[in-house]
């Protein structure tokens, strides 16, 4: 069984940092020939290819990024574990990592986060990635919860749990610019006005689908997303009408930037923290929990 190479681990992770050898050599006052040597050992090691070379730059694989998660949290850790033996004085002395499914709505994480963001003693760290990458560091214990739109898939390991945080309307809403008028009937006015939706793999989208399979419509589908900022902006500079929670477009909202057509009868989103047993868990995140479910902000 091969054993990992701390050394060969930071070189690896300045290369990512820097974006190239030839800085990552110069800051760590080595050669760039040793200092691919060390890559190339790591990566055999590991038994894949972590960068892929772009134009004149090195890109991080899917493996890469992985990687560069993982060793993120083990420099960090080392850090915080001689800031605490030498007693060093820092403005943040508690760390809570948090992963975030790449899609999920960024105003509802700032939303569940904002008490921890505030707190001047705890730092916040946010990672976004696929959903099977998060649930393998979350069984490396290198984040501490997971936030997702689906609870964790029934084949993930007994001591998983997914807490179901919120569950919110989805509205259609569209720009003030768009010739949507005020008597929008849903859902036979679809068949007519183009409309934006989440990409497949949302469970929004399915319920959706099944709704209209249901009421014999065929929406004029414009476009659709796997990414709600990305929805948002199509929101916000189409003509189209689309299918979000208002959470995501709240500003929009507010502003008058974005109206409201319809909240979707029967059609939630859901918002999930999961997590996993562990012997230390990490005593900002019961406390996170414990307000949510007292329904506290």
């Amino acid at each position: 069984m091969n054993q990992l190479n701390y050394h060969h681990l930071r070189y690896f992770h300045a290369i990512a940092r820097e974006g190239s050898l030839t800085k990552a050599a110069g800051r760590l006052n080595v050669s760039q020939s040793a200092l691919s040597i060390q890559l190339k050992k790591l990566e055999e090691s590991l038994g894949s290819p972590l960068f892929e070379r772009e134009h004149k730059s090195l890109v991080l694989t899917e493996e890469g990024r992985m990687v560069m998660s993982y060793a993120d949290s083990i420099f960090r850790a080392g850090e915080e574990m001689l800031a605490t033996l030498q007693h060093r004085g820092g403005r943040y002395r508690n760390v809570l990592r948090v992963g975030a499914v790449a899609t999920l709505s960024k105003n509802f994480q700032i939303s569940f986060l904002q008490e921890a963001l505030d707190d001047q003693d705890l730092e916040v760290v946010i990672y976004a990635a696929s959903m099977r990458e998060l649930l393998s560091q979350l069984k490396a214990h290198t984040i501490d919860l997971v936030l997702s739109n689906t609870p964790a898939p029934r084949e993930t390991e007994p001591s998983t749990r997914s807490h179901l945080l919120a569950e919110q309307p989805v509205s259609l809403v569209a720009s003030q610019g768009s010739k949507v008028d005020e008597g929008f009937r849903f859902p036979e006015d679809l068949q007519q006005v183009p409309i934006a939706l989440p990409s497949l793999e949302s469970n929004v989208r399915s319920s959706f689908d099944i709704m209209m399979e249901r009421a014999g419509v065929s929406p004029l589908i414009a476009a659709e997303a796997n990414d709600m900022a990305m929805l948002r902006l199509i929101a916000k500079e189409t003509s189209a009408v689309t299918l979000v929670p208002p959470i995501v477009v709240k500003e929009e909202l507010k502003s008058g930037e974005l109206r409201e057509l319809c909240q979707v009868p029967s059609l939630h989103e859901t918002f999930y923290a999961i997590t996993v047993a562990r012997r230390y868990p990490n005593p900002y995140l019961k406390r996170l929990l414990d307000e949510q479910a007292t329904g506290k902000p």
